[in-house]
């Protein structure tokens, strides 16, 4: 005899294959959302680790601007210290050169003639004085062109003093204060 399924087979199989379709797309969706879950703690991790990295560098330049305003710092105080140094090493080297001037005016001044004021302004002296006669002045005048210490003298007034003072005559002179060049050991 005939065998008849009458059996829906063909609608079990299709409620079985739908099943496993079913099955298929939760496990699909649960390894989605696994994937997903894994993708963002990896992002979550390494967004915190350059933000740590950040904040490292941010302290580290902080550190760093310190120091390099610590360094202008000491920077400005050695320029400060070093131009103090070379100012006292002018001072030192021209200490010498004040008394000498001031030996070489007296050297160069003649009889009969004396100073009143003296005023120097950078290398610039200027002389008032008074003088016995204009021959006097004259010779002052002489006497710091033949000086290794003054140069251009230069006569500004020569006028009569006044009546407490008869017969003696008031100057104005300018002179250009120089410093030698040192003799060489071999030359002396």
């Amino acid at each position: 005899m005939a065998k008849i399924n009458l059996r829906p087979w063909r609608e079990e199989l299709r409620a079985e294959k739908q099943q496993q379709f079913l099955i298929m797309i939760f496990v699909a969706a649960l390894l989605a959302a696994g994937a997903a879950f894994l993708w963002k703690v990896d992002m979550d991790n390494r967004i915190a680790y350059q933000e740590s990295r950040n904040a490292y560098l941010q302290t580290a330049m902080k550190e760093l601007d310190e120091q390099i305003r610590e360094i202008e710092s000491l920077k400005r105080k050695r320029d400060e210290l070093l131009a103090r140094m070379r100012v006292i090493q002018d001072l030192q080297g021209k200490r010498p050169v004040i008394v000498r001037v001031f030996d070489e005016l007296v050297r160069t001044l003649p009889d009969g003639l004396y100073y009143m004021d003296l005023k120097r302004t950078g290398d610039q002296i200027q002389i008032a004085g008074m003088a016995e006669s204009n021959s006097r002045i004259s010779g002052l005048m002489r006497q710091f062109e033949d000086s290794d210490w003054f140069t251009n003298p230069n006569l500004t007034n020569v006028a009569a003093a006044d009546q407490a003072r008869a017969g003696y005559s008031r100057f104005d002179l300018s002179v250009t204060q120089q410093t030698p060049e040192p003799e060489e050991e071999g030359n002396q």
